[in-house]
């Protein structure tokens, strides 16, 4: 029995990395010579491996400050690594209309949480305090992550404000950790009520990601848990979203995305929800959804008066 529920966790790890190599390796068509890569700064000094970050930098700027979007990876907080951000920031920065970020963070066999979000917000207040070395506008910063990046760029969405989540890394601590805009690809939001639904995961198990990230079983640390869940942070001031989720994802149920966007609504904060029937846990990627996801950086960050509707798209075929 112990033996089968390894199988069956390691079978669910290997899902996850598969959808994050897959959603990383498509249309990665931007030329090099258009960007300049800064690979493995540290934006926290002598401290872990991980605290790492790779800069695109467009080299034919439309402006001398320019918005920043950052990539934060996806693989159940257990791996996974920033060298998938070239896929979601290549195009943008070829432009040269943005530049572009993908960060690692300290994952929970490293350490557990808050140490993740505290990376992510180093990250972000390093990214500020060199901005005026990298042409960036610290004022026009996107956020954008798949699974469990999408968990960690949905908590920066909406603790920009929350001191307890700070955390006290790195050499720009008078800096900000708010962002502007999130891409939120099929995150967790509500770590507590991800077994209401049916899927391939028991999510309260004391091997799931979710216990791993936490510590123990998250049924039994549940004021730390919902402490990591962005559904209890909505406010007023939170940045904008684009939520995108497929409504037969195995992983990650769809009702996480639904539930979060609803109360997003209801707060008055702007939050748009792309939903693919079909759609399983990553794997979508199209044309189609990469233009909603460029019209939403530019209607935020550019100010563009772009309408983006609430659709239900297609599970794209293979």
């Amino acid at each position: 029995m112990q033996r089968r529920q390894c199988l069956h966790a390691l079978l669910i790890l290997l899902t996850f990395s598969c959808c994050e190599t897959l959603n990383a390796q498509q249309n990665q068509t931007a030329s090099s010579h258009e960007i300049e890569v800064v690979r493995n700064v540290a934006y926290v000094t002598d401290e872990h491996e991980r605290q790492r970050l790779d800069l695109y930098l467009p080299t034919n700027r439309s402006a001398e400050q320019l918005p920043l979007i950052v990539y934060i990876h996806g693989g159940a907080w257990q791996n996974g690594d920033k060298a998938g951000g070239n896929r979601f920031v290549n195009e943008l920065v070829a432009s040269g209309k943005f530049v572009g970020a993908s960060i690692n963070y300290r994952l929970s066999h490293h350490a557990i949480w808050p140490a993740q979000i505290h990376d992510c917000k180093a990250a972000i207040r390093w990214l500020k305090g060199n901005a005026e070395k990298y042409g960036i506008d610290p004022e026009r910063i996107g956020v954008i992550g798949t699974s469990a990046g999408g968990h960690l760029v949905a908590m920066l969405g909406t603790t920009g404000g929350v001191k307890e989540l700070e955390g006290k890394l790195g050499e720009h601590l008078e800096q900000s950790s708010r962002v502007a805009a999130v891409v939120d690809f099929f995150g967790p939001t509500e770590l507590l009520t991800m077994n209401d639904f049916p899927g391939k995961m028991d999510h309260n198990a004391p091997n799931s990601p979710e216990s791993k990230l936490m510590g123990g079983p998250i049924q039994k640390l549940k004021e730390q848990t919902n402490a990591a869940s962005p559904i209890h942070y909505v406010s007023t001031d939170d940045a904008r979203f684009l939520i995108i989720h497929g409504t037969e994802d195995p992983l990650v149920p769809f009702d996480q995305s639904r539930k979060f966007d609803e109360l997003l609504d209801k707060t008055e904060v702007s939050s748009t929800l792309i939903t693919i029937e079909g759609g399983g846990h990553g794997g979508f990627r199209s044309k189609e959804v990469d233009e909603i996801v460029s019209k939403f950086w530019n209607q935020q960050l550019y100010k563009t008066e772009i309408l983006i509707p609430e659709v239900v798209l297609k599970q794209p075929r293979r």
